[in-house]
């Protein structure tokens, strides 16, 4: 195994020279590389049990984290309100950012970036994304942001106090303190800058919030709580659809209804905000603690719809059995991989029309055995 490492390092580094970086970079960043076993071994790790959105927020939309992000806020006021400023990101939203990624700044991960990438090229999963990613961080080195041994970050290679990819980090980060130097592990200035355009960048709208809970009108088609399906709060409106507590709703030109939980569960409206987060990560989970932890930050209220927590979420293994299911009775669901993505999500609602349950597209245990009774 090392020596099949050497010998990858010594090409890389042919290759990394070919594309202009110095010889002093290469020699900082290799002569001591090291192949990370634990690196492979989380990359190879797939769990089998999901997390229930509810059990998500819980753990990161925390009464912990909504106090500990009111006083960071306080703290980072002024690096804050420059990068908010300049960027039209709200501070809240960059310190809920700052939360979700790091815990703010206080576990950002210590596995070295250069080490981290250099195996996943070697034998990961994504060995080309890892190889562009290595790539990107050697340039980061060749240019001073950082020096090698303090280019530390997660075992999948996203670095500093909001969690940049090497990419992301030659595209986005920002000197914003002036010091010559793009530094997202100790300067607050460069941390709320960078990740405020790269906000602004993803599309974030000035102005505009993220999202806000709602009320469905009685009825209503919950098919049409799909990402691809976006139009003006004033159609919503016309349609039934409700701010909570006599509220108005959100003014969009293109909002989609979101429902994480199915149809039993609290409904959102969501603009091109709540999209920009997600291109920060493609998570809706992810996303919806974002916008509901900057919310509580900045004093407002948490969800007020109960979530269905009855619900038992289905296990990877389970998953692919209901893909499978819905295969055999003809409602096309994709690959039965084990993975909810949008042709199972379809194949759910399908179903759900021919068995006159609500096609909200969320899969459940008793969607999975009532498919399964002969």
């Amino acid at each position: 195994m090392q020596q099949g490492f050497t010998r990858w390092v010594a090409d890389f580094r042919a290759t990394a020279r070919a594309a202009g970086i110095g010889e002093a970079t290469l020699r900082a960043a290799f002569d001591k590389v090291q192949y990370l076993p634990r690196v492979i071994e989380l990359d190879r790790a797939q769990p089998e049990f999901t997390r229930a959105v509810w059990d998500y927020l819980d753990g990161t939309v925390s009464a912990q984290r909504i106090a500990s992000g009111q006083d960071k806020l306080l703290q980072v006021r002024g690096e804050v309100d420059a990068a908010a400023a300049r960027y039209g990101v709200p501070p809240a939203i960059l310190v809920a950012v700052w939360g979700m990624e790091s815990n703010y700044g206080s576990n950002y991960g210590s596995t070295s970036t250069i080490d981290a990438l250099a195996t996943l090229g070697f034998e990961g999963r994504r060995a080309d994304w890892a190889r562009g990613e290595l790539l990107a961080a050697l340039k980061i080195l060749d240019r001073g942001d950082i020096g090698r041994d303090d280019m530390i970050g997660s075992w999948a290679g996203a670095m500093g106090q909001t969690q940049f990819l090497p990419s992301s980090f030659l595209a986005y980060a920002v000197d914003t303190d002036g010091d010559g130097r793009r530094d997202i592990w100790g300067s607050m200035a460069d941390v709320m800058g960078s990740t405020a355009n790269f906000l602004a960048r993803a599309g974030w709208q000035a102005g505009q919030p993220w999202g806000a809970e709602v009320l469905l009108p009685p009825g209503f088609d919950h098919a049409r709580a799909d990402p691809s399906i976006r139009q003006s709060s004033a159609q919503w409106a016309a349609e039934g659809l409700q701010g909570m507590n006599g509220q108005p709703l959100p003014e969009f030109a293109d909002g989609a209804i979101l429902l994480p939980a199915g149809a039993r569960g609290p409904a959102f409206l969501v603009g091109p905000n709540f999209r920009a987060i997600l291109r920060y990560n493609n998570s809706t989970s992810y996303a919806l603690a974002v916008g509901l932890l900057s919310q509580r930050i900045a004093g407002g209220a948490g969800v007020q719809a109960p979530w269905p927590r009855d619900l038992a979420m289905l296990t990877r293994s389970q998953m692919a059995e209901l893909q499978t299911a819905l295969n055999q009775r003809g409602f096309a669901s994709g690959t039965p991989d084990g993975v909810m993505g949008p042709a199972t999500r379809e194949g759910v609602r399908r179903y759900q029309r021919s068995a006159g349950l609500p096609a909200d597209g969320y899969p459940t245990l008793e969607l999975l055995q009532r498919l399964q009774q002969p």
